[in-house]
């Protein structure tokens, strides 16, 4: 398939979004929303993207952690909120691993002794992790609740915890992250 093709079925697919009154998302590019006077508007994506890992078991404290940095201006990536049907899962994820400029990964007693997906996740992070400069924060271990880190991850990495109190851990990850995409953008500056 052509580039040319390929993005001429793209933008029919927006235009077709837009005629129905829907807002149409293209992950790492923006937002496109339908406009009465113009007819169609596009926001680019801006947000520092968080990527959120976790078990299944976790789901419900994920979401909230999503739902807390959405709240404080990242775009959030989280399997649930964006995959879509059909689409090839393994590679949206490992994408939206590389594309992230932050990796959480929500440790609990239950993901630390499950095999799977999380685990393949964040080996994939620290993977990517190792072309970040060294200077740079990009895997953000969070704890659920009361639980062990791994000693690899634990040996080299300060983790968060969102427990006991939960508002106090959220704010001290966003500050954090806010604190970093202000120091990355300074350091893109000189």
């Amino acid at each position: 398939m052509t580039d040319a093709l390929l993005a001429h079925q793209l933008a029919q697919v927006v235009i077709r979004g837009l005629a129905a009154g829907k807002t149409v998302e293209i992950d790492e590019l923006g937002v496109f929303y339908p406009d009465p006077d113009h007819g169609l508007r596009f926001e680019p994506r801006l947000l520092p993207q968080v990527f959120v890992a976790y078990v299944k078991e976790d789901r419900a404290m994920a979401e909230q952690l999503y739902d807390a940095l959405e709240a404080a201006g990242f775009g959030s990536w989280m399997d649930v909120r964006k995959l879509l049907p059909g689409q090839n899962w393994r590679r949206a994820i490992e994408n939206a691993i590389e594309d992230a400029d932050f990796f959480v990964a929500c440790f609990s007693s239950t993901s630390a002794r499950k095999k799977g997906g999380f685990q393949a996740e964040i080996r994939h992070a620290l993977d990517c992790a190792r072309d970040v400069p060294l200077d740079e924060i990009f895997v953000v271990p969070v704890r659920l609740d009361e639980c062990r880190v791994p000693r690899s991850i634990q040996r080299e990495l300060q983790y968060i915890d969102l427990f006991p109190n939960w508002p106090q851990g959220i704010r001290r990850l966003i500050a954090m992250m806010r604190r970093e995409v202000g120091r990355r953008t300074a350091a893109r500056l000189f």
